[in-house]
């Protein structure tokens, strides 16, 4: 019998449960893809030639099969997550707890290293030895040279209980550590107000955002108006290395910085633009000079914030490359067996309509040098702990000159 599609349906008999999983993920993709055109792949096709042809005898057979559908389309971020891996991200993103290793990573001298920024204090990584500044060289094994962020973080994903080896440079020794994913509770912000920068007498309040989750927009919040009721003439929002995560929270953000009405950002599917978010008028310090950190690592979400507060002629940005260039907005669609797609389904513009993806935001000017510090290790070698950052800005002049351009 014919079905919608065009193509004529095996017998009813013959879809099994496993047939039946691939095609709830391929509808999933043909409802919501924000390419209409599916990378040149004849999409009714491709799905009449799999289920005909490729052998889904095995749930493992299936997550193949789905897999190689989305590799069709070329878009790292169109996805298969196992069951495991979907339960993981929807605990990292809806609470305070996570489970992993727990590592705060960045780009090191180049996007062919990785560094670790900082092991979240008490966290499996921290008890396993691993320090700020180590480079990841393997997961399991694997080398992580030519890897993104992404795919680090991934492979050091898993379940709770499971271990994962991690090969690192520290200095010039190898060093081998061993990790027990863990739950870990994750505070996405951290903040102080600085003692008056040198020879600007400016009281800057640093904020440190990691991540985008559930609490995300609600602690930054909290640290800008700790900020200004304690005085702070400035504030610096660092987002080095922060990949993104829930959207709302850049809005969240965005309107503790700007005034009612002011473009936060624009969503772009395949018709052209669809929305159009705008501040409510939930402001805290509107007018406060404003100062963004960024590098190679920020992304996403952080892309959406760096972008409106840049458009909207709100706020300096420092950094000494492009952000990372993921101008893409997914959803992840469910399956019935617990495991899960994510789909792209639409692109981020920023309020001047702006395409970011894979160009990135351009910084401002660069990260300002610490005095002493050593350009070769680390790129600007300014700290991303709160008190260290403080230390810093109190004592070096240029550093606390070069935060506002």
């Amino acid at each position: 019998a014919a079905c919608a599609g065009g193509f004529a349906a095996p017998p009813a008999d013959a879809i099994t449960a496993n047939n039946m999983l691939f095609l709830e993920a391929w509808r999933a993709v043909d409802k919501a893809y924000v390419d209409k055109t599916f990378n040149g792949v004849s999409w009714f096709k491709y799905r009449e030639d799999t289920v005909k042809r490729t052998p889904m005898d095995s749930v493992d057979q299936t997550y193949d099969a789905i897999r190689a559908m989305l590799a069709k389309l070329d878009d790292p971020f169109t996805r298969f997550l196992e069951p495991e891996k979907y339960a993981l991200l929807t605990e990292s993103t809806m609470s305070a707890n996570i489970t992993g290793v727990g590592v705060e990573m960045a780009y090191g001298e180049s996007d062919a290293e990785i560094v670790v920024v900082a092991p979240t204090p008490g966290g499996p990584a921290d008890e396993a030895g691993v320090r700020p500044a180590d480079r990841i060289t393997a997961v399991d094994g694997r080398p992580v040279a030519g890897l993104s962020l992404y795919e680090v973080a991934d492979a050091l994903q898993g379940p709770a209980s499971s271990e994962v080896d991690v090969s690192l440079k520290r200095g010039g020794e190898d060093v081998q550590a061993r990790i027990k994913r863990r739950s870990y509770q994750l505070v996405p912000v951290r903040a102080q107000l600085c003692a008056p920068a040198a020879g600007t007498g400016t009281k800057v309040e640093y904020v440190r955002l990691t991540t985008f989750n559930q609490l995300s927009g609600s602690k930054v919040a909290e640290a800008v108006t700790s900020g200004v009721a304690n005085g702070a003439d400035a504030f610096v929002l660092d987002l080095r290395s922060n990949s993104g995560g829930l959207f709302p929270g850049a809005l969240e953000i965005a309107n503790a910085f700007m005034r009612k009405g002011s473009t936060i950002v624009l969503i772009a599917d395949s018709n052209g633009v669809r929305d159009v978010f705008e501040t409510d008028g939930v402001t805290i310090a509107p007018d406060a000079p404003l100062t963004l950190l960024v590098d190679k690592g920020t992304a996403s979400a952080s892309e959406v914030l760096a972008g409106a507060l840049r458009d909207n002629k709100r706020a300096a940005i420092l950094g000494d490359t492009e952000t990372f260039g993921k101008g893409l907005i997914q959803t992840v669609v469910p399956l019935n067996d617990g495991s899960a797609v994510s789909v792209t389904v639409a692109r981020y513009q920023t309020p001047s309509g702006a395409d970011i993806n894979k160009v990135g935001i351009r910084p401002d000017a660069p990260l300002p040098v610490v005095r002493g510090a050593n350009e070769n290790e680390g790129g600007s070698a300014l700290p991303t702990e709160p008190g260290a950052f403080c230390a810093v800005v109190a004592a070096d002049d240029g550093v606390a000159k070069a935060l506002f351009p």
